[in-house]
């Protein structure tokens, strides 16, 4: 019963047993696996897919899912600032509807859960555990009323912002822009926002959120935090990721931060690559030069694609930096699955996470270390932001 032996670890003290003498996929099957960051909802689930069976696009379905021994899967609630500035709270619910659906559908497979409890009872019978993360607090339309009632809906964490500023918070594709402090970071509102998500047990996840944002968060919340989707500015010098100083803080919190698969994240040479793939085919083209890194990496071959794609390597350097910087204790998984256009090589969709717990062995890494980075960690803080 692999569930227990991680919860015991987590209730303090049972030592994992020890497998030495068994195969990576025997241990991948031992560990709870978590992946706190998923937007199969905005991609496949609201347009109509069935996830029940196996997709032959996109990186999620619920094969997929056990194939690759998921065990906890966050569901990203997402919807685009500029597109959706009115009615995102309904939106959102839109959403959680979708995946309520799935779910009702599919009973023996998975099953919502709302608290640590939850996770422990569905993933003890075999099931996936699905949690709800709101990636954008556009969809609370500045109303602490409306986060209540999609933490009620089973909301376990929100992140703050996607791409655009809000007008009680800043998101860090905006403050770049900005030079000087003046006008970054929460607002008195955004600070009543975090004081209610600590009261609520819900999680703060600062992925996506402005430097600014972040420290001002960090200087009043009373519970750790999230960075469900973020890597090391170290190693990828992108505002998406966080710098050493902020990894510092984190570690000070005791909080986590979730590793993301997006090859642009992870490797700073992956724009390069895709641009010089791209007008290796299309030789003639001067009118597209502005194309989007997106737009161009739609338009390559599946040859092409993988080449443009981070190597596996660049994961593994994230996760060694990140454990370097903020202790083992403090990592976990944010894959971004269908939310990126180009996953690593050998991590391209779901399935794939053994591949992820062979190399962290191969590499080094203790099983109990593993287990802490699959899936241990996210669940100790979901358990101090719920206070027990």
């Amino acid at each position: 019963m692999k569930k227990l032996l991680i919860f015991s670890f987590l209730l303090g003290g049972i030592a994992l047993k020890s497998m030495a003498q068994t195969d990576y996929k025997k241990i991948h099957e031992d560990l709870i696996v978590v992946d706190g960051h998923n937007d199969v909802i905005i991609t496949s689930i609201l347009p109509g897919k069935d996830i029940s069976k196996r997709l032959k696009s996109d990186h999620t379905d619920l094969p997929r899912l056990k194939e690759g021994g998921v065990d906890v899967q966050v569901f990203a609630v997402w919807s685009d600032d500029k597109k959706w500035k009115k009615n995102a709270f309904k939106h959102a619910n839109d959403q959680i509807d979708a995946l309520e659906k799935v779910i009702s559908k599919n009973p023996e497979k998975i099953e919502l859960a709302k608290n640590s409890s939850d996770i422990q009872r569905i993933i003890e019978v075999g099931k996936i555990a699905a949690l709800i993360g709101i990636e954008g607090g556009n969809m609370i339309e500045g109303s602490e009323a409306n986060l209540e009632a999609l933490y009620n809906r089973g909301a376990r964490y929100l992140t703050l912002t996607w791409n655009y500023n809000l007008p009680w918070v800043t998101a860090a594709a905006e403050e770049v822009k900005t030079k000087g402090s003046k006008g970054k970071g929460l607002t008195e509102q955004g600070k009543n926002i975090i004081r209610k998500m600590n009261e609520l047990g819900m999680m703060v996840d600062l992925s996506h959120a402005g430097e600014q944002t972040f420290y001002d968060v960090l200087s009043i919340t009373t519970k750790p935090v999230l960075v469900s989707h973020s890597n090391a500015a170290a190693l990828t010098p992108h505002y998406r990721n966080l710098k050493d100083a902020q990894l510092e803080a984190l570690k000070k919190n005791g909080g986590v931060i979730g590793v993301n698969f997006y090859s642009e994240f992870l490797d700073s040479k992956y724009v390069k690559r895709v641009r010089d793939l791209y007008f290796k085919s299309h030789k003639k083209d001067s009118v597209n030069r502005k194309y989007s890194i997106g737009k161009m990496y739609s338009a390559l071959s599946a040859k092409q694609k993988h080449l443009a794609n981070a190597p596996f390597e660049k994961v593994l350097e994230h996760i060694d930096y990140l454990v370097k910087k903020v202790g083992i204790d403090h990592v976990a998984i944010g894959s971004d699955f269908d939310g990126i256009e180009s996953p690593p090589q050998g991590l391209e969709d779901v399935s794939k996470f053994p591949v992820l717990t062979k190399a962290l062995l191969e590499r080094g890494y203790s099983e109990e270390d593993v287990a802490k980075i699959m899936g241990q960690n996210f669940l100790r803080l979901l358990r101090e932001n719920e206070g027990e």
